[in-house]
């Protein structure tokens, strides 16, 4: 894959960072699914071929302990390897043993791209879901499909939950966009209802429990009791109505995006999985749906072949489930060498697609077109950009030859980032120490700390905020440096510090919502009030760019259309 790079100062302040799914899957069973044995070294440099990374080979009891802190002792000499395998965050076909074996098999040409299939089952026997009207008011979509006749063993089971889990956790965003529900088709009775009852009215035994609960009581049991779960309560907590699913005799399935029913949960002996997507987004569902089904239909008595559930929505349309036909994109050959730097032929650059899951022909009406095949496991190609990258992966990066560019222009700073560079050397030769803070801030940091109201007009909010510290953009430098003198109270008085980065500030007439704005923050922290310190460090500022005090010189208020000056605020983060 080629190399990224990435500056440290984007590291130090990176208001979020999305790491890329880490997969751990056992080192033997992937070797006997890819045929044959690698040594460490082989299959470091398979997988950099192909665009992803070995991070780390360990053991499920090594993982624990480093997971609590234990350090390593009494390692067990036959304990199963684990290969931790870096996967690019949008390839969700990858996200288990059987979409890592197959896409590095299928790119040393070792097998070919499977025929997807949906069932030819006569219409009058397929499973219904009939989503009633109420969903719309939390959770409004919901997708379905069974797998017939597969066959479980111990990995393949814990195969198909860690899919899921690594699937939350990733395109499903924690469980708000989309809920996977899995159950043992032979427990239950269609047709299927997805409604939206009251907690008082939701009854069920969940899985892991003996006992019966209403929805509301179930939820508040695992904010109090279950350390896992307990995320997933906010999601649906505030609702008037909970989302659940339900099969002909009254039997719940499933409370998305919370829990499955213990009724229906399936087992190393089960033959016939039920498969629910609940979702807020119905596009996503579809993937996630897709995913599922085309990783684990190869065990099935006929591979690849899944049977179709039939929805109706609150609209009485019906619509059938999953959606496992190609799609096709119509790509530039021209566009592909010019954008790789290279000079392939079609046919060429066709079997490169091939070996990257995406069947490619030239177009019989253009041969500088190709008709580029997608899969419904690649729902990561979205443009004919994404198709040029596999081509270049296929090809080798390390095999496109280096060459001087055509385009030669003389490369510099942006104009704002060089003021910005001369700002801070001009604020550490006035004895000022430089600090770098988050650009996200917890609620109360950028308003109740600093005795500010927030109206609502001010601040960016984080919608789902990984933890209480990061909900919101910094809407002023102030909060992070006062955060700074907070943690280094033990320094030697006085403290010097300044900061000059962006904040975030919505803005209707920005396209997006909000705007980032430069600003420069300093403060002074000693015994004295040191208000002489800050308002010198402003009149240099200012002697430095140039702008002249307000009433100190006309000329230079024409000359500069403007000029500053000191008054009081009634921002309630200063002293009165």
């Amino acid at each position: 894959a080629p190399p990224r790079s990435t500056s440290h100062r984007a590291i130090c302040i990176a208001s979020a960072h999305v790491d890329m799914p880490v997969v751990g899957v056992g080192r033997d069973r992937l070797f006997e699914a890819l045929g044959r044995v690698y040594t460490e070294e082989e299959f470091e440099e398979l997988c950099f071929e192909y665009g992803i990374e070995l991070d780390d080979v360990t053991t499920e009891s090594q993982m624990l302990r480093k997971e609590h802190g234990i350090k390593d002792s009494d390692v067990v000499e036959d304990e199963e390897v684990i290969y931790r395998v870096d996967i690019p965050a949008n390839r969700y076909d990858m996200l288990c043993l059987e979409g890592i074996a197959r896409a590095l098999n299928i790119f040393n040409e070792r097998e070919r791209l499977p025929n997807f299939r949906i069932s030819d089952a006569p219409e009058e026997s397929l499973q219904r879901m009939i989503v009633k009207a109420e969903t719309v008011l939390v959770r409004p979509f919901v997708v379905c499909a069974v797998l017939r006749n597969i066959t479980f063993d111990e990995a393949r089971y814990n195969s198909f939950i860690d899919l899921q889990d690594k699937l939350h956790q990733n395109l499903c965003r924690q469980r708000s966009l989309v809920a996977i529900g899995t159950h043992d088709l032979d427990t239950l009775q269609g047709p299927f209802t997805y409604e939206a009852r009251t907690p008082s009215q939701i009854k069920f035994v969940p899985l892991k429990q003996e006992k019966e609960f209403n929805a509301q009581e179930l939820l508040q049991y695992y904010k109090e009791h279950d350390q896992k779960l307990k995320k997933f309560v906010p999601i649906i907590e505030d609702s008037l109505v909970y989302p659940v699913l339900y099969d002909a005799k009254g039997t719940v399935l499933s409370l998305p995006p919370i829990i499955n029913g213990a009724h229906s949960a399936i087992k190393l002996s089960t033959k016939n999985v039920f498969i629910e997507c609940t979702a807020t987004d119905l596009t996503k569902a579809k993937t996630v749906l897709n995913t599922v089904v085309t990783m684990f239909s190869q065990y099935c008595a006929d591979p690849f072949v899944v049977e179709p559930v039939i929805v109706r929505n609150a609209l009485e349309e019906t619509t059938s489930y999953p959606e496992l036909q190609m799609k096709e994109l119509d790509v530039s050959l021209e566009y592909i060498n010019k954008s790789i730097g290279v000079s392939l032929e079609a046919e060429e650059v066709c079997k490169l697609l091939t070996k990257m899951q995406l069947p490619a022909r030239v177009s019989s009406k253009d041969h500088s077109l190709l008709k580029v095949s997608i899969p419904p496991t690649r729902s990561d190609v979205l443009h004919a950009c994404d198709v040029m990258e596999d081509v270049a992966i296929a090809y080798g990066y390390n095999n496109i030859q280096k060459r001087i560019p055509n385009t030669v222009c003389n490369g510099k700073e942006q104009p704002l980032n060089q003021l910005t560079d001369m700002l801070r050397l001009e604020m550490a030769m006035a004895g000022y120490t430089e600090a770098l803070t988050w650009s996200l801030h917890s609620h109360d940091e950028s308003f109740k700390f600093l005795r500010r109201e927030d109206d609502g007009r001010v601040a960016a909010k984080i919608s789902n905020p990984a933890t209480v510290e990061f909900e919101v953009c910094r809407t002023t430098l102030v909060s992070g440096l006062l955060k700074t003198i907070g943690a280094n109270k033990d320094s030697p008085l006085p403290i010097r510090l300044f900061e000059v980065q962006d904040v975030v500030l919505l803005s209707a007439e920005d396209i997006i919502g909000a705007k980032n704005h430069r600003r420069l923050g300093a403060v002074f922290c000693a015994k004295e009030s040191g208000f002489e310190e800050i308002h010198g460090l402003l009149d240099r500022t200012m002697q430095v760019l140039g702008v002249p005090c307000e009433g100190a010189n006309e000329k230079m208020e024409l000359r500069f259309r403007g000029a500053y000056s000191i008054r009081p605020s009634n921002d309630g983060m200063f002293f009165p």
